[in-house]
């Protein structure tokens, strides 16, 4: 059975300490990333949505990064919401640069009322192979 292995980014941010959890966890060829959001390094959310919503893409990159892989790897994202119908516009915009041509990943979107002060948060499986 593969063994778990916790990633962290460069630049951890205060949540992961403050709330007890790893950025992700590599099992085998699997790269399972915590909820990403937009905070900023204090812990902090981003105030504007739309700078949160690509800090929270910023800060997933650089998980993907410290873990050796990219947007091009990652097969499962779910995204949650405090507001979709209002949000998704602007959502649809930052996610287009991340995912630019087909294959796309699957993608979950879940409506939500609580993120911890946060409006926007994404996680993603990814399949890390050998480059």
């Amino acid at each position: 059975m593969p063994s778990r292995e916790a990633i962290f980014p460069a630049d951890r941010h205060a949540l992961y300490e403050q709330h007890g959890y790893s950025a992700a966890i590599r099992s085998g060829d699997l790269l399972f990333v915590s909820g990403q959001v937009g905070s900023r390094p204090d812990g902090t959310p981003e105030p504007d949505f739309q700078s949160q919503v690509q800090l929270a893409f910023e800060n997933l990159s650089q998980v993907l990064l410290a873990a050796g892989a990219t947007f091009d790897d990652i097969v499962d994202v779910t995204t949650f919401h405090t507001d979709p119908e209002r949000q998704f516009p602007t959502i649809m915009e930052v996610k287009s640069r991340a995912f630019s041509k087909a294959p796309y990943p699957n993608w979950t979107a879940v409506g939500v009322t609580w993120l911890a002060g946060f409006d926007f948060e994404i996680k993603v499986i990814a399949r890390i192979t050998e480059r």
